[in-house]
């Protein structure tokens, strides 16, 4: 399941990198939460946890059904 996430975080990357900001995949755990950090602009903005939820979530699950949460960690 990790090559597929990493494989939809590809298709998030350009547009969070087109602010200044990126994701990184810290880790896929075997009950299928998703650990993500979000790196540069998008670390330290106040909209991060939207970013997260609604942008990055929404397509990950889409494009990977099996994820049952997705997690931001420091």
């Amino acid at each position: 399941m990790k090559e597929k996430v990493e494989k939809a975080l590809e298709k998030v990357r350009p547009h969070l990198q087109a602010d200044g900001g990126d994701v990184e995949l810290v880790d896929v755990t075997e009950d299928g939460t998703v650990k993500l950090r979000l790196k540069g602009a998008c670390g330290s903005c106040p909209m991060a946890a939207m970013t997260l939820q609604h942008g990055v979530s929404r397509i990950l699950k889409q494009e990977v059904p099996e994820i049952k949460k997705i997690e931001a960690v420091d």
